[in-house]
């Protein structure tokens, strides 16, 4: 496989060859490198930390531009991409890239452990996020659930099962509110939702990727327990969770999207058709 080479664009898509259009360039702006170098099988991350490791690991460059870091491997044919952090960047990643043919992509993120039996360095499978955050309103009605790619996350637990890896699986509540550890009233009001975990971009990468039609799946750290005595992350213990557990989750999420292209080449359910069709050059006409 190689990677995208000329910047194309689904035949469903080409209703709106503008928009397309602007798409490429925003991601060229935002990114530092051609659009034409992504490979389809993109990991999306908001620590540019990873693509650092991720660049250092596998011997390639780093590209950055006005916002995103990015790295590009041949050999893996994975690309990497730091949107940086909250729910507008979340949208803005998924409505750029979704213009690209990317096959399967996968957001390796953290969040707050809200369960006493977690603990720090567990891996959360989030099947679908609560959207507290705002942001994905613009993509649909309230009542619309935010749920992650259902052959992604199986592609997720297959490899965390295989690695015989802690993991728990459950429901994440998005939100736009920093410090929220210090709001009682927000406090009794998450407790209530009964979500396990809690983080800033979720809700809006599925909301955004189910409207684009984008095959995107989460695979999270408990990097906290924010809920418990002392448990509220600090300078020191995140440096704790870049050392400790950064490595394995990206080994895993390249792993994951192996396996994610291995499910949809055997037509498992849950991919997209956009993942099985051929696409067409960019400004062709179906």
């Amino acid at each position: 496989m190689k990677a995208i080479g000329d910047f194309v664009i689904l035949r469903a898509m080409l209703t709106n060859p503008q928009e397309a259009e602007i798409a490429r360039q925003t991601l060229e702006r935002y990114s530092g490198c051609e659009a034409g170098q992504f490979y389809p099988n993109l990991i999306l991350t908001n620590f540019p930390r990873y693509v650092e490791h991720f660049a250092k690991t596998r011997n390639v460059p780093i590209c950055e531009g006005s916002m995103f870091k990015v790295a590009h491997c041949p050999k893996d044919e994975v690309s990497i991409l730091d949107f940086k952090i909250g729910s507008p960047a979340a949208a803005l990643v998924v409505d750029v890239c979704s213009f690209l043919p990317i096959r399967a992509s996968l957001l390796l993120g953290m969040c707050g452990g809200l369960r006493r039996r977690y603990q720090v360095g567990d891996y959360f499978v989030p099947v679908a996020a609560i959207r507290g955050e705002g942001t994905s309103d613009f993509y649909f009605p309230i009542e619309v659930p935010a749920l992650a790619n259902f052959l992604m996350q199986r592609a997720v637990t297959r490899v965390l099962d295989q690695e015989k890896a802690v993991y728990h699986v459950g429901i994440t509540y998005t939100t736009n509110m920093r410090f929220w550890e210090f709001n009682e009233e927000f406090k009794t009001r998450l407790k209530v939702t009964k979500a396990q975990g809690i983080e800033m971009e979720c809700a809006t990468l599925f909301a955004a990727s189910y409207k684009r039609k984008f095959t995107l799946g989460a695979l999270l750290i408990v990097s906290d327990l924010p809920l418990a005595d002392g448990g509220v992350k600090t300078k020191q213990s995140s440096q704790y969770v870049y050392e400790r557990f950064m490595p394995d989750h990206i080994e895993k999420g390249v792993e994951i999207l192996k396996v994610s292209r291995e499910m949809q080449s055997h037509h498992v359910k849950g991919a997209y058709h956009r993942n099985i069709e051929t696409p067409a050059p960019f400004g062709s006409q179906p």
